[in-house]
């Protein structure tokens, strides 16, 4: 479903906001490691990256080497005996983070695992954008040689929880066989505003460095749907 992800610019853009904020080594932990991509790509400019990953069926996919490897477990809770120079969380993996405690023990959990001066670096939905623009109906097709499959996703804004609720259904057509199949998921999003995002950090130890739109290095604005943020750890 991702497939048209440029995933290279998104590798050298962390890449380029580490360096800017001076990252102190090339050790870097990676809450939400998914199949590997990012790592990867990261470990391709020179760093050592662990990823945790909280779904077995995504490690076993991935593709570790000497300077990439990952294991799963929940980024809330495990407790690794080394320290980083940087961690990472991509591809709005702290949105999903829903509850105050959720939120609170994975920021807690980064502190723990840093180095004094080390860098925090994510990304989240950013309120002012979704409470003005609004989740919409959206419906994506993508096919490949024996695979077609619709994806409609449809948005339940909960604006007193700062959250939306995607429920995704999928439509897949086995070309090769003709058969058909369908499943549903609901994947719940939490989205931040920079004060909520500078309390939250502040508690657990942080201070802000930087706050711009994904990828573009934009200020924040109410067009800024990816937010992506610089922490370092006091």
């Amino acid at each position: 479903m991702y497939q048209e992800k440029d995933s290279a610019s998104e590798g050298a853009y962390v890449h380029q906001l580490l360096q800017r904020y001076r990252i102190s080594g090339d050790k870097l932990l990676e809450f939400g490691s998914g199949t590997g991509r990012h790592g990867n790509l990261l470990a391709s400019l020179g760093y050592r990256v662990h990823g945790i990953e909280r779904s077995e069926a995504m490690v076993s996919l991935a593709r570790q080497t000497d300077r990439f490897t990952c294991q799963q477990g929940d980024i809330s809770k495990v407790k690794l005996t080394d320290h980083y120079d940087g961690i990472i969380s991509l591809f709005h993996v702290v949105s999903y983070q829903i509850t105050n405690n959720d939120v609170q023990a994975v920021f807690a959990n980064a502190s723990c695992h840093l180095q004094r001066g080390g860098l925090f670096l994510f990304d989240v939905w950013y309120s002012p954008a979704v409470a003005v623009q609004r989740p919409q109906v959206r419906v994506k097709r993508i096919e490949t040689t024996d695979l077609a499959i619709t994806r409609i996703a449809e948005p339940i804004t909960y604006p007193n929880a700062n959250r939306v609720d995607v429920n995704y259904t999928l439509l897949c057509h086995d070309l090769s066989t003709g058969a058909f199949s369908s499943f549903k998921e609901t994947h719940p999003m939490r989205h931040f505003s920079l004060p909520e995002i500078d309390l939250i950090a502040e508690v657990a130890g942080f201070e802000r460095l930087a706050a711009e739109e994904w990828l573009t290095g934009n200020q924040p604005s109410e067009d800024t749907w990816g937010l992506c943020i610089m922490l370092s750890k006091k």
